[in-house]
C-alpha cells in the first residue's frame, strides 16, 4: 500500500452518476495540515484512470496545485511552504482550505464582482427630469445637469445625475449627436502686426476681448462662417454667423459687441486672417478700441475664444435642428448666445452663467 500510495500521485476515480472522472491528490507522508476532512486520505482508491497532471487548469491554477503538492511532500509544514514559494502563511492556509481534490477547478482565480451589487435609489420622475434636461441640451454634462435641475426643484447629486446618464445611454433612450461639424484652422502670415503690449493689465471685464472665426461645414456641403467674440475675464461670448469671412463682415462685429456686451470693450485680441485687416482695422481705431494681432501660428495664445469654438460647435451646430443658412440660422444662434450666457453653468465660474 505504501509503495503504490508513493508511485502515484493522481488518481481519477470513476464517478457513478456522471459518468466522468475526478481526479484525487494521494498523501505521501502523514497527516495533511490545514485541509479539511474531505480532503484526508483515500484508503481504498477506486480503479481508475492515472494521470501525471491534472488537465484543463490555467497556469495559475497549476501553480498552486504544485505549491500543495510540494507542502504534502514536504512534512506538510506550512512555514516552510511559505518561505520556499514567497507567498504568506495566510496565503498558503487560504489555498489549503479551498482546494478539494475532486474539484480541482477549486484552484482557479474567483471572480471579484460584488456579490451585493449596489440597487438603483433614483425614481422615475428624476430619470425623467434628467431625460428632459439632456434631451434639451445634449451637448451639457453631468454637473451643468444638475444645476439646471436643482433650479427646477429637482435635487440630484452629480454622481447620481451622471449614473442615470450612462443608464440613459444603455437603454437607448437618449442618443448622443453625430460629429458631423468639422473646423479648419488658419495659418495666414499678416505682414503687419501690433502685439499686446507687456503692461497691459488684464483684470477687469472688457479689458480683452478675443476674436476668432470658425468654419461650419454642415453636412449638405454648405460654408459657414462664425465671428466669436470671448471676454477672457467674465466669459461673455458674442456671436455672429456669415457666409464668408471678410474684413467688411468682421466690421460688423464691432457693432454687435458694442449692443450686445454689458460692459465697454477696451480692446480685441484677433489672429494674423485677413479678415481682420482694412475695414475692420480702420474699424478699431475710429472707435478708440485698442486692436493686438497675435505672432503667427500662436493658437494657443488665443485658448479662451477656441474654446468657445469648441462649445459652441459641440452644443450648437451639431444639435440644431434650423436651416445652415446665415439668414435662417441667425435668430437661433442669437437665441442659444443668450442661454450660453445667462443659463448654461460654467465649471470655471463655478458653474454659474456668465
Amino acid at each position: 500500500m505504501n509503495e503504490s500510495r508513493a508511485s502515484l500521485r493522481w488518481v481519477c476515480q470513476a464517478t457513478s452518476t456522471s459518468g466522468g472522472s475526478r481526479c484525487a491528490s494521494l498523501d505521501v507522508s502523514g497527516p495533511i495540515q490545514g485541509t479539511r476532512a474531505r480532503n484526508r486520505l483515500i484508503r481504498n482508491p477506486a480503479s481508475g484512470l492515472v494521470r501525471e497532471a491534472a488537465p484543463d487548469l490555467s497556469r495559475r491554477a497549476r501553480v498552486r496545485l504544485d505549491m500543495l503538492d510540494w507542502h504534502r511532500a514536504h512534512g506538510a509544514n506550512v512555514s516552510l511552504t511559505a518561505r520556499h514559494f514567497g507567498y504568506s502563511r495566510p496565503t498558503v492556509y487560504r489555498w489549503l482550505a479551498r482546494y478539494d481534490r475532486f474539484h480541482l477547478e477549486t484552484l482557479e482565480d474567483a471572480s471579484s464582482a460584488p456579490r451585493r451589487r449596489r440597487r438603483p435609489s433614483w425614481t422615475l420622475g428624476q430619470v425623467a427630469a434628467v431625460r428632459t434636461v439632456r434631451e434639451r441640451y445634449p451637448r451639457w454634462g453631468k454637473a451643468k445637469l444638475a444645476i439646471l435641475l436643482r433650479r427646477d426643484g429637482v435635487v440630484l447629486s452629480v454622481s447620481m445625475g451622471g449614473r442615470i446618464l450612462a443608464r440613459l445611454r444603455r437603454t437607448g433612450e437618449v442618443r448622443e449627436p453625430v460629429y458631423a461639424i468639422r473646423r479648419r484652422m488658419r495659418a495666414w502670415r499678416r505682414p503687419y502686426a501690433i502685439r499686446k503690449p507687456a503692461g497691459w493689465t488684464v483684470s477687469r471685464p472688457g479689458d480683452l476681448v478675443q476674436l476668432d472665426t470658425v468654419e461650419i461645414r454642415p453636412v449638405d456641403g454648405r460654408i459657414l462662417k462664425q465671428f466669436t467674440a470671448r471676454d477672457v475675464i467674465s466669459r461673455w461670448d458674442t456671436l455672429e454667423v456669415r457666409g464668408s469671412a471678410t474684413a467688411r463682415s468682421a466690421l460688423s462685429i464691432l457693432d454687435a459687441l458694442a449692443t450686445r456686451m454689458p460692459f465697454e470693450v477696451r480692446a480685441i485680441s484677433v489672429d494674423g486672417g485677413p479678415e481682420f485687416m482694412a475695414e475692420f482695422e480702420e474699424g478699431c481705431r475710429t472707435r478708440g478700441i485698442a486692436l493686438f494681432v497675435l505672432p503667427p501660428r500662436s493658437p494657443k495664445l488665443h485658448g479662451a475664444v477656441e474654446r468657445a469654438n469648441r462649445t459652441h460647435t459641440e452644443e450648437f451646430y451639431e444639435v440644431t435642428d434650423s436651416d445652415f443658412h446665415p439668414d435662417a440660422i441667425r435668430a437661433d444662434l442669437l437665441a442659444w448666445e443668450r442661454t450660453y450666457n445667462t443659463i448654461r453653468p460654467h465649471s470655471s465660474l463655478g458653474y454659474r452663467p456668465p
